[in-house]
């Protein structure tokens, strides 16, 4: 197995992906499309999906701009481009440990003017 191509679209936003080759990422992809609609917390927009799974042994709390996880205790898919209010001066922290499971390839800074209640819907890259 190899890293998987998606894409989440938002508005008028559409921004390429990659899900990495875990377990948790698989689930994900397995499911795909997903629709939702966004939560908004500081620079994250996160959503509960229709999977569950376990905090794996190299979860973090502390993400990457661009970075996707899987946050099991909302069942939640998480999208980060910058601090969230856990966060301290630069960092980007989740409120609590998540399983990374994958990565924005295009600007995910254009998420910044996406607000709580907007759709988001995740599919497979043609």
């Amino acid at each position: 197995m190899s890293d998987k191509k998606i894409v989440i679209q938002t508005g008028d936003i559409t921004l390429n992906a990659i899900l990495f080759d875990t377990s948790t990422a698989n689930k994900i992809f397995n499911q795909l499309p997903i629709t939702s609609l966004g939560n908004r917390w500081g620079d994250e927009i996160y959503f509960s999906i229709d999977i569950s799974d376990e905090l794996k042994d190299e979860s973090t709390d502390l993400f990457n701009v661009g970075d996707l996880a899987f946050w099991p205790p909302g069942n939640a898919f998480c999208i980060f481009w910058g601090p969230t209010p856990a966060s301290e001066k630069d960092e980007i922290r989740a409120a609590s440990p998540a399983n990374l499971i994958g990565q924005i390839i295009d600007n995910p800074l254009e998420l910044s003017s996406i607000s709580s209640g907007e759709e988001i819907i995740i599919k497979v890259s043609e």
